[in-house]
């Protein structure tokens, strides 16, 4: 036996549930073999794992249905019900132009700035976009929803997300277990957001079955990537072959994305970032798009936008600091030369007496 709870956000209880729950007493007639009981904003299922994936699917749908039209009837619950798996998982997800994805617990999940907005449209116009940001600004987040959203919708048939295994500024020494079990804590940010969009059951069938693929970016090496949504997160601890070797595996039907953070490199000291590197050379070509964060747009706790902030002020004034040094040190450089020239320029001899001879001299 099987437990999962859906809990229900920005949904009106009376319409969604229906008068006295009949809604979901509904869904419970159709799965005997099943208990779903609906107690304020959670809706609790238990039952066998087939029987719970299939109920989640019918109440994710429902709750896409209700955010499109505002109430669910019971004819509404029959067509659902009615449904097959396969027609539920190819539904267009997005009730409205602003929706990028319901969650696993019915939640929204959307752009919520300005700049998080520019993302999504760069996204769909592009196949290949580089989003720029600080901490907090949902650049991740934002991409694995795009992700999700597409593989749902077969625009794509698998997920592949990858980051650069790099040590934020420290070293873990020695990590047992195998290759998975290593190089899991670097990529658990991708974890939590598939977590929060896709079903547990189905997340694990969907990696079992290589639908979603999240691995550390040396494995894409030798890959023709296709039929794809790509995502390279952390793009800046990546070096210049790195990121060159990752592009060039875009296969003719991808869509790519990659985020970085210019202010989080954490490559050794002077190894140039390939992301900085990329964005330099592919400035200019036509198809790419490029969309620049700020702290305006954090979403995480309010002190977040404040420390980026506080921290963007202390950079430019070290490098206006760093500039004036240098430019001092090259003054004194040029005044240094000046008199070492002049120590070393012959003295006069105009009035002295020289030798006009071999012999004189000697």
């Amino acid at each position: 036996m099987v437990e999962k709870v859906i809990t229900l956000e920005n949904v009106s209880l009376v319409d969604f549930l229906g008068a006295d729950n009949q809604n979901i007493r509904q869904i419970a007639a159709a799965f005997p073999g099943s208990k779903i009981v609906s107690r304020g904003n959670e809706i609790k299922i238990q039952g066998p794992a087939e029987a719970i994936s299939r109920v989640n699917d019918i109440l994710s749908s429902l709750i896409e249905h209700y955010h499109q039209y505002g109430v669910i009837t019971n004819r509404d619950v029959n067509l659902h019900l009615s449904a097959t798996s396969e027609e539920a998982e190819g539904r267009v997800l997005a009730a409205s132009p602003d929706v990028i994805l319901f969650g696993a617990k019915g939640g929204i999940i959307k752009a919520k700035t300005a700049n998080q907005q520019k993302l999504v449209d760069a996204v769909m116009k592009h196949d290949l976009t580089f989003t720029l940001g600080p901490a907090g600004t949902g650049k991740t987040y934002i991409s694995v929803a795009l992700a999700v959203r597409a593989l749902k919708n077969k625009e794509v048939k698998k997920i592949i997300i990858s980051r650069p295994v790099v040590e934020a500024g420290e070293s873990l020494g020695f990590l047992p277990g195998d290759m998975k079990e290593k190089v899991d804590p670097y990529l658990r940010p991708i974890y939590d957001a598939l977590e929060d969009m896709i079903p547990a059951e189905k997340l694990k069938f969907y990696q079992e079955n290589k639908i979603i693929e999240i691995a550390p970016l040396a494995y894409m090496r030798g890959r023709t990537l296709n039929n794809a949504f790509v995502l390279l997160d952390e793009a800046q601890n990546t070096t210049p072959s790195q990121i060159k070797m990752f592009l060039t595996r875009m296969g003719p039907s991808a869509k790519v994305m990659v985020n970085g953070d210019r202010s989080q490199i954490d490559l050794p000291t002077r190894q140039k970032s390939g992301l900085m590197q990329a964005l330099d050379i592919l400035r200019d070509v036509q198809g790419i798009g490029f969309v620049e964060m700020t702290a305006d747009d954090v979403v995480r706790h309010r002190l977040v936008k404040d420390i980026v902030k506080a921290y963007d002020k202390f950079d430019v004034t070290e490098q206006r600091r760093e500039a004036e040094f240098k430019q001092r040190r090259r003054e004194g450089n040029d005044r240094s030369n000046g008199r070492d020239d002049r120590d070393r320029r012959p003295a006069d001899t105009s009035d002295a007496e020289l030798p006009v001879n071999h012999e004189q001299a000697l």
